[in-house]
């Protein structure tokens, strides 16, 4: 067992309101200059929808994450090391400016210097590229509250085998909801497997996945390798970025941007340790449903002591221990289980994982003629909600309906508990009996996922300076997915590099 570190994201998405707050934030502290105009490192897309770039979760198409070779072992889905060499001056998998929408300024110097006239000045949309007069005809969510999905909603990737005939894009019986992303820092990154130059790296002390500027030499291999296209060529510099988890903040013990201003407060950020040894064979699993269970297994209990005496040999720090141990992304995916990770069926191991969203349940018991009292109508309302059990689980379970449907239980429980708590009557204990719930335990999950404090959402501790300048050569600085330990993915950095590059 080598245990190692890393900072986690979980999201609520029962509580995002689709208010982009996040992504201005993030754009203006990290992509307010020339060569990323389009680049949106955070952004909140409306589901169902084509997302940004358009349709990048068709890995038909893209290329991205990893497969199983033929003898069982990850292998990335953009090919060989041979053919992605091959293809360093003619990337056929990189979107276009139109996939991702050609980013628009306005004439505004118009507005004020027009002549007096009988006519109203109109500040005409110009391509921050070019310069050229261009027309807005896509955006990063143009989507937003169902404004574009009749027309483009059928595309969403999410809605095969059929799933596009059941939802119907009309007005009155459709479904929305929000989605935030940004860089999900895997365990398994493909975008770092991918780099010729080995200018993506992950860092060893917390996890998070930069980009060494000075070893970057534009190959764009990255953006065709990740599966979410998070990662962006800055077209001034040649360069690639991509969302940095704020590290200087997390280095300082604060919570990224999007986290820190969210209006919804349905960020949460902590650490999680996992064992290092077993990504490999994690990533490896047969099965796609199966991997969701196989990364919750990797993951490590922090109150175990052998964990934590295995922690301190491996070099992590005490105070970051006990964070792992107050860690509300610990609680909420390995403790509670009510958080999933986006598109499993990737094999990066992501990890910024998701609360999927709850549909009004107690409206579809009445509809249906049941009882909110009994748990047999009420977990069988779960399986007929506006938001189809077989569209979260191609988002969140890799097909895996059933696993969404216990998460759906689980918070459907918690609701009618709530509930009747509130309007003062007697507690029913046979929801939360099915759902493994104690009334102690309710109330604390309700509490993390309703009214958390601000010290409760994000438990971030700050960086080691002696972590940071260590010797670069000594033997505990590996990979995190270690050559020799089952299936290994190709080309990851063997170098531990914390104070170097930016963004």
């Amino acid at each position: 067992m080598r245990v190692m570190s890393q900072v986690a994201m979980v999201m609520n998405l029962d509580k995002c309101i689709g208010c982009h707050t996040c992504s201005v934030t993030c754009k203006q502290t990290w992509t307010n200059r020339s060569g990323v105009e389009y680049a949106w490192f955070n952004n909140v897309e409306t589901k169902p929808g084509v997302g940004y770039p358009r349709r990048y979760e068709d890995q038909e198409r893209w290329k991205g994450g990893w497969v199983l070779d033929r003898k069982g072992r990850p292998a990335l889905r953009s090919g060989s090391r041979l053919k992605r060499l091959s293809s360093l001056f003619a990337n056929p998998g990189l979107p276009s400016i139109d996939d991702y929408a050609e980013p628009v300024t306005y004439d505004y110097d118009t507005l004020v210097s027009a002549p007096a006239g009988q006519d109203v000045p109109v500040a005409r949309p110009r391509s921050a590229l070019t310069g050229r007069p261009v027309a807005v005809t896509w955006g990063a969510n143009w989507e937003d509250g169902l404004g574009g999905t009749p027309e483009h909603g059928a595309g969403d990737p999410n809605l095969g085998g059929g799933l596009a005939e059941k939802v119907r894009f009309e007005f009155e019986q459709t479904f929305m909801f929000h989605l935030p992303r940004l860089c999900e820092h895997c365990l398994n990154p493909a975008c770092v497997a991918a780099c010729p130059s080995g200018a993506l790296y992950k860092r060893m002390e917390d996890g998070i996945v930069l980009v060494d500027q000075d070893r970057c030499r534009g190959w764009r291999m990255c953006v065709s390798a990740c599966p979410y296209k998070k990662v962006y060529a800055n077209h001034a510099t040649g360069k690639a970025e991509k969302c940095t988890f704020c590290f200087p903040r997390i280095e300082a013990g604060q919570p990224t941007i999007c986290s820190e201003t969210c209006v919804g407060r349905l960020r949460y950020l902590g650490v999680v340790l996992y064992d290092a040894d077993r990504v490999g064979r994690a990533a490896a699993v047969p099965e796609e449903t199966d991997l969701l269970d196989a990364q919750r297994d990797l993951f490590l209990d922090p109150y175990d002591p052998e964990v934590a005496a295995a922690a301190r040999a491996d070099g992590i720090a005490e105070d970051w221990i006990d964070a792992a141990r107050r860690s509300p992304v610990r609680a909420l995916i390995s403790e509670y289980r009510v958080a999933l990770p986006l598109h499993p069926e990737y094999r990066t191991l992501p990890m910024v994982w998701y609360v999927p969203p709850l549909s009004p349940v107690l409206d579809a018991v009445g509809a249906a003629g049941g009882s909110a009292d009994d748990p047999d109508h009420v977990f069988a309302a779960v399986t007929r909600l506006r938001i189809p059990l077989e569209y979260l689980a191609n988002l969140f379970t890799a097909g895996d309906t059933d696993a969404v449907a216990g998460v759906l239980m689980k918070l459907t429980a918690l609701r009618s508990h709530m509930r009747a708590r509130s309007l003062g009557d007697p507690a029913d204990r046979g929801l939360l009996d099915a759902v493994g719930l104690t009334p102690e335990q309710a109330e604390d999950l309700h509490r993390l996922l309703a009214v958390a404090r601000y010290a409760d959402r994000f438990v971030v501790p700050t960086a080691h300076r002696e972590a940071a300048t260590e010797d670069q050569g000594a033997a505990g600085f590996r990979c995190p997915v270690d050559a020799g330990q089952g299936p290994t993915p190709l080309g990851m950095p063997t170098r531990r590099r914390t104070d170097e590059g930016a963004p």
